[in-house]
């Protein structure tokens, strides 16, 4: 093997997406441009799309030059008893979207979903932004959670079926729509290629006082964004939210965690 590639194999770090059915991943894109445009030649990042998350030590093992990992949908949650250990904030989510690899193969679970998405919110909120409306209990939901308790806004959760403590669809009413001005979408619903699908709300319920986030970015407008901006709402897709969750897992496997 000539000298130069031996060197280049040396030097060679991958990062990578742990998740399924992720042949759309917004980090893949990314990073691939963030490591050309910085002169990152021999920094690598690959999908592992995989069916079930007990092969995450699999690909540990068959990719030694693996430096950090994003995780996304389904395993954020699914990942945690596979860890080493967990970030204080990420203990308290309750899920993991950032991994680190030591030298020694340890593995440490970071959350930067929460920090995504509090700073492409905040830039949104007037003072009659209070209380907030989080559609879906997934691995995502529980970061935008965290971030709504840091920006002190006040949430409930909505779900296919209503419990005591849960919103059903079928709940949404005129009434509640006055009483919380944030609806955050953080089901897959409405993703690419299934386009069509949108949560199963009263879009004539939103006004200029509401704000729509939706956590989607691929499409850039989702038929929910769509309809709540046709109403008269805010609307926001996720695109911004994952570029700040990226550039912070970026400083985590760097070691400038701050």
């Amino acid at each position: 093997m000539p000298v130069f590639l031996y060197l280049y194999i040396m030097k060679t770090k991958i990062y990578g997406l742990v998740g399924k059915d992720i042949g759309y991943s917004f980090s893949r894109s990314y990073f691939k441009k963030k490591f050309e445009r910085e002169g990152l030649e021999n920094y690598k990042y690959k999908n592992f799309d995989i069916e079930d998350i007990s092969l995450l030590k699999q690909i540990i093992s068959e990719n030694k030059k693996i430096k950090g990992l994003n995780v996304t949908i389904p395993y954020k949650e699914q990942v945690l008893p596979l860890l080493d250990s967990v970030s204080k904030n990420a203990k308290v989510i309750g899920a993991v979207n950032t991994i680190t690899i030591s030298k020694k193969g340890k593995l440490k679970g970071y959350n930067t979903d929460h920090y995504g998405f509090k700073k492409a919110l905040k830039p949104l909120l007037k003072k009659h932004h209070n209380k907030a409306l989080i559609l879906g209990t997934g691995g995502a939901s529980k970061g935008v959670a965290f971030a709504l308790r840091k920006l002190n806004i006040e949430y409930d959760f909505v779900s296919r079926n209503a419990t005591d403590v849960i919103y059903s669809y079928d709940d949404l009413d005129k009434e509640v729509f006055e009483d919380y001005q944030i609806i955050i979408n953080t089901t897959p619903l409405g993703t690419f290629p299934d386009m069509e699908r949108y949560p199963p709300i009263d879009y004539s319920l939103f006004t200029d006082r509401h704000i729509a986030f939706d956590l989607i970015y691929n499409p850039e407008e989702t038929i929910f964004l769509k309809n709540a901006k046709a109403a008269g709402a805010i609307a926001k897709n996720g695109y911004e939210m994952l570029v700040h969750q990226a550039e912070k897992a970026w400083k985590i496997w760097n070691k400038k965690i701050g």
